[in-house]
C-alpha cells in the first residue's frame, strides 16, 4: 500500500477562505491517491463546505482552530497569542511529525516567523528563504529570497544558493543549474555593498554552478535557473513581474475585442492566448516554500483560488517524494560538518 504523504491546509487567513481552500484539497485528493490533507479551522465552516463535494472521506480530517490571525494581526504576537489560531495549530502539528508540510494563504509576516519559530530551522541553516518557481520563456526559474530576509548577509546568500541548486537538481531534474545573482550590470564591480561582496563568495563556491550578475530585464528571458538576492529586492522584482503580467492581459483582452473584426480573429488565435496564459500563470507551479526548515511551509498568495492550493498541495507530495530536505542536510549540512 502506498504511504500517504499528510499535509496540513490553513483554511482561514485568504481573501478567498474558506471556500476556496476546501475546494483546492477536495479537488487534490481526488487527483492523487497517496495524499491526505488536514484541514484547520472552525470545523463548522469548513464542514459546511465539505457537504457541497463528493471526495474520499477517508483522506480528508477537520481540525478544529477557532482562532484566526488575520492580514492585520501583527506577525510576532500573532504567533505568540494566538495559540487556538488555525496557523499555529497547523504549524505545530508540522513540528510533531503529524505532517510533513503546512500550506497557508494567511498573513504572510505570520507564516514566516511561525514557520522558522515553531517548525524550526535544519541546524546549521542561517536564515529560511522564500523560493518560488516563477515562469520564464524558458520555463521556471527559481526565486530565493522573495521577502522572507530582507537584511541578508552575504554568507546567507551562499546558503541560499546552495539550497536553491539542490532543489532544482531534484524538484525539476536540471543538472548542474545555473545561478545568478540579481545585479544593475553585468560586470563584476557593480552593485551595492552586499552583491560586491558575495559575488566572490559565490564564484568560489564549489558547490553550485555560477554564472554571475542577472540584470531584472533578464530574469524573464531566464538568465539562470537560480537566482539570489536578498528580500527587499527579490520581492519588488517578484511583484513587478506579476503587475506587468497582469496590465499586459488586459490590454490585449482590450485590444482584441474593441471591433468585430478583432473579436473575430480573437477567436482563431484564443487557443494560442490560452497556452501562453497558462505558461505565465504563476499558480501552476504551487507556492513559495521556506527552504531550510525541519518541515515544509509554504506560502500561496492571499487571494488563491483552489487551483493554486491543489497545486501546493502537489508541491509538498513532490518535496517529500524527492526528500529535497533529506537531501540539503545530506549534501550541504553533513558536508559543511566534514569540513
Amino acid at each position: 500500500m502506498t504511504e500517504l504523504t499528510k499535509v496540513v491546509l490553513d483554511a482561514m487567513g485568504g481573501d478567498n477562505s474558506p471556500g476556496e481552500m476546501v475546494l483546492g484539497a477536495v479537488n487534490a485528493v481526488k487527483e492523487k491517491d497517496n495524499l491526505f490533507v488536514y484541514i484547520v479551522g472552525p470545523s463548522d465552516r469548513i464542514e459546511a463546505e465539505l457537504g457541497k463535494y463528493e471526495y474520499p472521506k477517508d483522506r480528508i480530517e477537520v481540525v478544529h482552530a477557532p482562532d484566526e490571525i488575520t492580514c492585520h494581526d501583527a506577525p510576532v504576537q500573532a504567533i505568540r497569542g494566538k495559540k487556538e489560531s488555525s496557523m499555529v495549530i497547523g504549524l505545530h502539528m508540522v513540528k510533531e511529525g503529524k505532517a510533513v508540510g503546512f500550506v497557508s494563504a494567511g498573513n504572510s509576516g505570520a507564516v514566516l516567523v511561525g514557520g522558522q519559530v515553531l517548525v524550526g530551522k535544519m541546524k546549521g541553516i542561517e536564515r529560511a528563504p522564500l523560493a518560488p518557481l516563477v515562469p520564464t520563456l524558458k520555463g521556471v526559474s527559481l526565486l530565493v529570497d522573495c521577502g522572507a530576509n530582507v537584511d541578508a548577509k552575504p554568507s546567507n546568500l551562499v546558503q541560499f544558493a546552495q539550497m536553491g541548486s539542490i532543489y532544482m537538481e531534484n524538484a525539476l531534474k536540471i543538472e548542474r543549474p545555473t545561478v545568478g545573482i540579481v545585479n544593475i550590470g553585468a560586470e563584476e564591480e557593480k552593485g551595492n555593498a552586499l552583491v560586491k561582496e558575495t559575488f566572490p563568495l559565490l564564484k568560489a563556491c564549489k558547490d553550485i554552478n555560477f554564472i554571475g550578475s542577472v540584470e531584472a530585464r533578464d530574469f524573464i528571458y531566464g538568465a539562470a535557473d537560480v537566482v539570489v538576492t536578498e528580500a527587499f529586492v527579490g520581492n519588488v522584482l517578484l511583484k513587478s513581474m506579476e503587475g506587468v503580467a497582469s496590465g499586459l492581459m488586459k490590454q490585449i483582452k482590450g485590444a482584441i475585442t474593441s471591433t468585430p473584426i478583432s473579436t473575430l480573429g480573437a477567436l482563431m488565435v484564443k487557443p494560442q492566448l490560452k497556452n501562453v496564459a497558462k505558461l505565465f500563470d504563476a499558480t501552476e507551479y504551487g507556492g513559495a516554500p521556506l527552504l531550510g526548515l525541519n518541515g515544509l511551509v509554504v506560502k500561496i498568495h492571499g487571494n488563491a483560488t483552489h487551483k493554486e492550493v491543489k497545486n501546493a498541495l502537489f508541491q509538498v507530495e513532490m518535496f517529500r517524494a524527492q526528500d529535497i530536505n533529506g537531501k540539503i542536510k545530506e549534501q550541504l549540512l553533513d558536508t559543511k560538518k566534514e569540513a
